[in-house]
C-alpha cells in the first residue's frame, strides 16, 4: 500500500449527500475475482445513461476535474452495504482522499484498509470547498496527515481528526498483510517451535 504523507491534488466536487455504495460501485461488477480494475466502473449508473452514454453533467464526466485525487462530497458517504469493493473502485480510480462531514463505519474502515484517507471536516467547511471547487479553475488542496490539516493557499484551513492506529497503518503504507508481515521472524520462530515439537506432525 502507498504511503499517505502530504497529498497535493484537483478536487471534484460531489455535492450528493447519502452517497451509498451501490452507487459508487455497483452489485453487478462484484463478481470480479481481481482487487483491480474497477475504477472503469466508479459511479457506473451516474456517469452514463441506461443506453450507455456519458451524462455530461456528472462531476467524473467534467475535463475540468480529470486526474482529481481529492473527492469533496456530502454528508454519511459509504453508506449502504459493506462491500470493500468501494473502496477498491475510488482507489484504482486514483482517488486517494474523500473529504465529507461524516462517513459510514464499514467504508470508513475499508477505506483506510486501501489507503485511502478520509477527512471527516463540518458541513460549513465541506461546503466551502465543494463552492470553490466548482468555481475555482484548477482548484487543489493540500492534505498533511502529518500535520493533520487541510489547506487551499488561498485563505482556507482546517484541522482533521484522525485515529492513531490508521494513521500510522497510512504514514507507512501498511495494510492488514503488511502489518502481520512486520511479524514475520516472530512468526516464523513460532512455527519452527512447532514443528520441532512435533505439535504439527502428521499422525
Amino acid at each position: 500500500m502507498e504511503p499517505f504523507k502530504t497529498l497535493t491534488a484537483l478536487v471534484a466536487p460531489l455535492d450528493r449527500t447519502n452517497v451509498d455504495t451501490d452507487q459508487i460501485i455497483p452489485k453487478q461488477f462484484l463478481k470480479r475475482i481481481e482487487r483491480t480494475g474497477y475504477g472503469d466502473f466508479l459511479f457506473f449508473d451516474w456517469r452514463q445513461t441506461p443506453e450507455g452514454e456519458p451524462v455530461k453533467e456528472f462531476v467524473l464526466n467534467d475535463p475540468r476535474f480529470e486526474n482529481a485525487k481529492i473527492l469533496a462530497a456530502g454528508k454519511n458517504f459509504g453508506c449502504g452495504s459493506s462491500r470493500e469493493h468501494a473502496a477498491w473502485a475510488l482507489s484504482d480510480f486514483g482517488f486517494r482522499c474523500v473529504i465529507a462531514p461524516t462517513f459510514a463505519d464499514i467504508f470508513f474502515s475499508n477505506a483506510g484498509k486501501n489507503g485511502i484517507l478520509l477527512v471527516k471536516l463540518s458541513e460549513e467547511q465541506v461546503a466551502e470547498l465543494l463552492q470553490k471547487a466548482e468555481t475555482v479553475p484548477g482548484y487543489t488542496l493540500t492534505v498533511s496527515l502529518e500535520d493533520q490539516t487541510v489547506t487551499d493557499g488561498q485563505g482556507f484551513s482546517a484541522s482533521f481528526e484522525v485515529d492513531p492506529f490508521r494513521r500510522y497503518c497510512l504514514l507507512e503504507g501498511l495494510d492488514d498483510i503488511g502489518l502481520t508481515l512486520r511479524h514475520a521472524d516472530e512468526l516464523d520462530k513460532f512455527e519452527k517451535q512447532h514443528d520441532g515439537a512435533g505439535w504439527l506432525q502428521p499422525k
